[in-house]
């Protein structure tokens, strides 16, 4: 094919579906299909359902290559999930849904199996948050489904295997909290030797290898040109990560929101990793280790907005930092920096809808420099996704940690940085607005604030 222009990049999240044409000349998304992403709620689990997301993708590629040629395609989906297929890579069972509590009936005996966070960077999460649980449940549980299973695969390659026939893995989610791949040997863990998984496992291939041209009834389905390549794919956070790998200087931050607000710091300061707070080791794209931490930001910020009005004003700030309206941690509870703690307002009684929108948005910027303090992040942090679009949290941001801030100008910092995999040679972002931390003490007096509330 001629050279590679517009990319259509599958980006799945936990809350919602995207298929979205990025223009790699400009680097800009210039068309988009959306879908709700709902788990089914029956047997044998909660799961994904992945066929009425495989006609979304299809219909998606086909509408958009009506608008413009597709040239490319890439995938990114949200980490914690895995995938088991027979020889023929139908599936053996469905695609677990993270949020199953399942896995934990079995935590025992899983914990005497998973390898030490020291080799892994793998903290010990709840339900099915760590990808090695899943499997370790659907073999025990379901032995004779499992035992059909000739391929173990993370989601973008499932995705990928359908798009080609190619069966592959990828280290940005095999390395993303799964307890499957040791960041610092490049290999996977002791624990998938001692379970016997490594045969299951396909490939490890880069996450810009093209693994081939889209198969022939896609193509006519589609309408995309059967030369069309796909590339591997890559976890969404790390995909959010990737453009400032090519193009920035460390040291730097980069906060990845959606449903999980996710920190990664490149070149930060040297800290101990706590797990017990939800800190991790991720794996970016070009297979270096990154100290990294989350929380479930964008699903407090939903629960808390849920049928609230969103608008707010000068006043309704101002009256938040002169009163330190605080909402303390955690609305979300058994992840994060603060898994055990209960949710409190205090001092906002009375609040208007407005006081409330941006004390809720002061919240989760402080909840998210808290993460990036956990993980010794220096330099400007830049903000993608969903809440680089909201200016108190931007600039609460920048007052808590004292850096600038910069607010990504692209709608998903997740389909550019994937479209990026198709891109020969570096990138040069645009980096959207920069905030510099406030010179009104009021600002850093709040945070200050909040932070000794918490530690109280």
């Amino acid at each position: 094919m001629s050279t590679i222009r517009h990319v259509a990049v599958i980006d799945i999240g936990k809350t919602n579906a995207k298929v979205a044409l990025v223009d790699l000349v400009t680097l800009s998304e210039v068309a988009l299909r959306r879908m709700v992403n709902a788990p089914v709620r029956q047997a044998p689990y909660p799961h994904h359902d992945v066929e009425a997301l495989w006609n979304f993708i299809l219909d998606g590629l086909a509408g958009l290559n009506r608008e413009k040629r597709i040239d490319a395609i890439s995938i990114t989906t949200h980490g914690a999930t895995g995938v088991l297929v027979d020889a023929a890579g139908e599936l053996v069972l469905p695609v677990l849904d993270y949020e199953f509590d399942g896995p934990d009936s079995l935590a025992a005996d899983y914990d005497a199996a998973r390898p030490p966070f020291a080799e892994t960077g793998t903290p010990r999460l709840p339900l099915g948050l760590n990808l090695g649980a899943q499997f370790f449940w659907q073999q025990k549980r379901l032995p004779a489904e499992f035992a059909r299973a000739t391929a173990m695969l993370m989601y973008p390659q499932y995705w990928a295997l359908r798009l080609t026939g190619v069966a592959a893995n990828e280290v940005t989610s095999l390395g993303c909290h799964t307890d499957l791949w040791n960041p610092w040997t490049a290999d996977f863990s002791s624990m998938v030797d001692k379970l016997d998984w490594r045969r299951l496992m396909a490939p490890v291939r880069p996450a810009r290898d093209r693994l081939g041209p889209i198969l022939p009834t896609l193509a006519v389905r589609t309408g995309l040109d059967p030369r069309t390549p796909v590339f591997c794919g890559l976890h969404d956070s790390n995909a959010s990560l990737l453009p400032h790998l090519l193009s920035d200087a460390p040291p730097f931050s980069v906060v990845s929101t959606g449903t999980w607000v996710v920190s990664m710091a490149v070149g930060g300061r040297a800290v101990a990793l706590d797990p017990a707070r939800d800190t991790l080791v991720n794996v970016n794209a070009l297979g270096d280790p990154v100290p990294s931490a989350r929380f479930m930001g964008g699903r407090e910020f939903s629960t808390l907005t849920d049928g609230q009005p969103q608008e707010w004003s000068e006043d309704d700030v101002a009256a938040v930092l002169a009163r330190q309206a605080l909402l303390l941690p955690s609305t979300q509870q058994g992840s994060g920096p603060f898994p055990h703690r209960t949710a409190l307002w205090s001092n906002a009684e009375n609040s208007s809808p407005g006081q409330r929108f941006a004390a809720i948005s002061f919240y989760l910027a402080l909840m998210t420099a808290i993460c990036l303090d956990l993980i010794g992040g220096d330099g400007p942090t830049t903000v993608e996704g969903p809440f680089a679009q909201n200016r108190l949290f931007i600039r609460m941001l920048a007052a808590a940690t004292g850096r600038p801030v910069i607010a990504s100008e692209t709608s998903t910092g997740t389909s550019i940085g994937a479209a990026l995999l198709a891109l020969d040679g570096v990138a040069v972002m645009s980096k959207g607005e920069r905030t510099e931390p406030p010179a009104d003490g009021d600002w850093g007096d709040y945070a200050r604030a909040w932070q000794r509330a918490v530690r109280a």
